[in-house]
């Protein structure tokens, strides 16, 4: 089983719980600043490991909520 499927095997479970919060999740402006940032120093090839490393972080984390909402709109439109 692939990380992606068990991301959405999890996420159905939580969008299950309470699709309605689920569904109008979204990030703290705090974490999408620090993400821009992160983004911006790859793009520009002065990103190092660590921040790298803390950048695949955040996408996995984004990757796994946008599974999740995906599933809790499902359950809403039933």
């Amino acid at each position: 089983m692939s990380v992606v499927e068990v991301f959405g095997n999890v996420a159905q479970l939580i969008a299950q719980m309470a699709p309605e919060k689920v569904a109008h999740l979204k990030a703290p402006a705090q974490l999408s600043e620090e993400v821009e940032r992160l983004v911006k120093l790859k793009k520009d090839g002065k990103i190092n490991q660590e921040q790298s490393s803390e950048l695949e972080r955040y996408l996995a984390l984004d990757l796994f909520i946008s599974l999740a909402k995906a599933q809790a709109r499902t359950f809403i439109a039933q």
